[in-house]
């Protein structure tokens, strides 16, 4: 009876010492796996390009150390919000230059509106889709004027022939997404066309005021670059709850 007592003792001693040894592998594995991965964001399906990222959309994955690359975004709060400027795959890790900081369209108190020719006096011809202008009304006998405190943004910007003015080689907006002043600021140079259609972004009463103000033709808008154009990521961030 001892001995069959004694053989149980050792059989279940043997069991204990075996998943103890067991479960300190798996924790020494799992600790390796964390120091050898970084966990990325990804979306959880198929996203077209212009399509808002909600949190629903994000989920975390796992990528090696070594595939790791500093444009890839790892924090769902920074992504939520964000367009995508093209399409993202499943499971395919978010890149911060894949996704629009500049929100072109319009927010949920705006609409996106065309400004027509005969309203516009001058406009500055270095402005590009993603910026912020400045409007100001300008008449030949009426004193000139600053029509909103704020700057507005521009949703597009196109010639006659309805394409988006812009550097093919060098898009404005990559080099706005990658934060890229220097080659943001080459690509105005070097890019080509005369302005014909101006889409701006603007609640109903500023479009209202627009209106009213410019259809008699005794004043007309100046649109001008804003330099608040550099700092609209920062701008953008601050205003996400």
């Amino acid at each position: 009876m001892n001995r069959r007592r004694n053989m149980y003792i050792s059989l279940t001693a043997a069991v204990l010492s075996g998943c103890l040894v067991y479960g300190m592998y798996k924790l020494q594995r799992s600790h390796i796996e964390q120091q050898e991965t970084v966990a990325v964001l990804v979306p959880k399906r198929f996203i077209a390009a212009g399509e808002r990222l909600k949190e629903d959309d994000l989920a975390y994955k796992l990528v090696p150390q070594a595939a790791f690359a500093d444009d890839m975004l790892v924090v769902k709060e920074q992504a939520e919000g964000l367009e995508t400027m093209m399409p993202l795959g499943k499971d395919e890790p978010i890149l911060s230059w894949k996704v629009d900081r500049y929100l072109l369209q319009p927010r949920s108190s705006e609409s996106t509106f065309q400004i027509p020719k005969e309203y516009i006096r001058s406009i500055s011809n270095g402005i590009r889709a993603g910026d912020r202008v400045l409007l100001y009304a300008s008449g030949e006998e009426l004193p000139s004027k600053r029509l909103f405190a704020e700057a507005v943004v521009v949703a597009s910007v196109k010639t006659s022939g309805n394409v988006e003015i812009d550097n093919v080689e060098n898009p404005n907006l990559l080099s706005l997404a990658d934060g890229n002043k220097e080659q943001m600021y080459a690509s105005r140079r070097d890019a080509n066309g005369m302005i014909d259609y101006l889409n701006l972004n603007l609640t109903e009463a500023q479009w209202l005021q627009i209106d009213s103000m410019c259809k008699s033709g005794e004043l007309k808008l100046v649109v001008a670059y804003s330099p608040e154009s550099l700092n609209l990521q920062r701008e953008t961030e601050a205003e996400q709850p």
